[in-house]
């Protein structure tokens, strides 16, 4: 696994675990890496990873709001 180091500002009060997850989130959502990958980057279980997502705007099925009230709609 490769290791990345950023320089965060002192006055973004972000704990790492909210880092982390933020950016395995967008990683997920993208489709670049997989729920167990994103687990593995955060340090927690896929399945907390998994309940974790939706905290972070990510849907685990793959449709936003938006989406699926189309979807719903179209149905």
């Amino acid at each position: 696994m490769k290791t990345l180091e950023i320089e965060i500002p002192d006055d973004i009060e972000l704990e790492e675990f909210e880092l982390k997850m933020s950016m395995a989130a967008k990683l997920y959502d993208l489709g670049k890496i997989s729920s167990g990958q994103g687990a593995s980057i955060v340090g927690i279980s896929k399945r907390a990873f998994m309940e974790l997502l939706g905290e972070f705007g990510v849907s685990l099925f793959g449709y936003n709001a938006i989406d699926l009230e189309k979807e719903l709609t179209n149905a």
